[in-house]
């Protein structure tokens, strides 16, 4: 099934909200929580600033997507992504009881939709959320390997001024 324009227009807003986590510092992976058509809630990734390992894009969506709807239960639901959801994501959108999750970027190292294991596809699980991926993948994969390269010349730079200094840490 390819994606269609509103998909890929969710996705765009999906990755403003990774440029938020980026000015923040943080990985840049942001999430949007749609219903009917309409954006509900909003969430990048918080966890080095919150202190909180579970303060990741989907997570904060989800958090704000139910405080909105007033359940923890987000039927009819889905969730746009720029990066392949974790397990831990991918297991409180289960819970959540989502519709779809739509996703950017695979995660070749932690993606829990295909990439690594897929828990979405557990037949012994009681819910089976849909799944989307790679829509606009290159704007957001480029997206995370433009902040990783930055960060590494940010380091690079660092310690060539101390090695210039004389100083170390």
């Amino acid at each position: 099934m390819l994606p269609d324009s509103a998909d890929e227009g969710f996705m765009r807003e999906a990755l403003a909200e990774a440029r938020k986590a980026w000015d923040l510092g943080e990985v840049p992976v942001g999430a949007v929580v749609v219903k009917d058509g309409e954006i509900i809630a909003r969430g990048y990734n918080q966890p080095i600033g919150g202190h909180d390992p579970t303060a990741h894009a989907e997570i904060v969506a989800l958090r704000a997507a139910a405080q909105v709807l007033g359940n923890y239960r987000l039927p009819g639901c889905e969730l746009y992504v720029t990066l392949e959801p974790c397990v831990m994501c991918s297991g409180a959108m289960m819970h959540a009881r989502l519709a779809r999750v739509v996703y950017g970027a695979a995660d070749p190292k932690t993606g829990a939709c295909g990439s690594v294991v897929n828990l979405f596809e557990q037949e012994q699980l009681n819910h089976h959320t849909g799944t989307m991926a790679g829509v606009l993948a290159e704007d957001c994969g480029n997206l995370l390997k433009s902040f990783f390269s930055a960060r590494r010349a940010a380091l690079r730079a660092e310690r060539a001024a101390q090695n210039d200094t004389g100083t170390s840490t």
